[in-house]
């Protein structure tokens, strides 16, 4: 399978899907609710990319989703992301002095030029790992407007983890991207909404087919009124929040 994606006016999702994916489901439980996601990871042998530790050229964005896009100039910020870099791609003058001058530098120094061209908006923003990228086009965007978003979180890239630790990723894997189905509960922008059965139950398919064969076996034993085995670990209390939650609001909508 070659890449393939969605591109619209303010961004772009490319994926190029490789041999060795695996697809992850999982869900994990919170106060009041529950959140799911399919990880599709890699192993670690290919996942992982270390990439410059400083502002560093790459040329012209020649994989870019826009052919208009691949004369333009590709500069990776050097946050030594453990599966990805996070790039800024302009052709503006003003922007390409601002970041040649940054090259070889640490991207949030003081006095670096990065974290104002963030605030501005007016580059791109482009994150890519072995299974594609991510571009967010620059350009004003109204509050209220259905858009790409990217972050970057100095505190979080810090860190240098490949995953949040509440995520059961299994050992020797590394998600190199993730896909958020729709959430029975939750609108795209996290606002409550009436209880989804529909949904509910497309992502229990996915949990049964991509999900920890164990947690999901204690997950149907938990939901067929057996009780929690004692010493069970932070992974199986977590299984035991979401079946809680779920039928929370199974009951509450039936």
């Amino acid at each position: 399978m070659g890449r393939f994606g969605r591109l619209t006016c303010r961004g772009a999702l490319m994926l190029a899907p490789a041999d060795d994916l695996v697809p992850v489901a999982y869900e994990t439980g919170f106060r009041g609710g529950w959140s799911h996601a399919v990880a599709l990871c890699l192993p670690v042998g290919t996942a992982l990319v270390p990439g410059p530790e400083v502002v560093t050229p790459l040329g012209p964005d020649l994989a870019a989703a826009r052919p208009t896009d691949r004369e333009a100039f590709l500069f990776d910020l050097g946050l030594g992301l453990p599966q990805g870099s996070a790039c800024l791609r302009t052709r503006d003058p003003r922007i390409l002095d601002n970041l040649w001058g940054a090259c070889g530098g640490v991207a949030f120094a003081p006095g670096s030029p990065v974290p104002g061209l963030l605030v501005e908006r007016r580059l791109d923003l482009v994150m890519t790992t072995r299974l594609g990228r991510i571009e967010v086009f620059g350009g004003p965007v109204g509050s209220g407007a259905a858009a790409p978003r990217a972050y970057v979180a100095p505190e979080v890239v810090r860190a240098r983890r490949t995953h949040a630790a509440t995520a059961p990723i299994p050992s020797g894997l590394v998600p190199c991207a993730h896909l958020h189905p729709p959430h029975p509960c939750r609108d795209a922008n996290g606002r409550p909404i009436a209880f989804d059965r529909a949904h509910h139950d497309a992502f229990q398919a996915l949990l049964t087919c991509w999900g920890d064969p164990g947690r999901v076996a204690l997950k149907a034993r938990l939901l067929a009124g057996e009780a929690l085995p004692k010493g069970s670990d932070r992974a199986d209390r977590g299984v035991a929040r979401v079946v809680a939650a779920q039928a929370d609001f199974i009951e509450r909508a039936s």
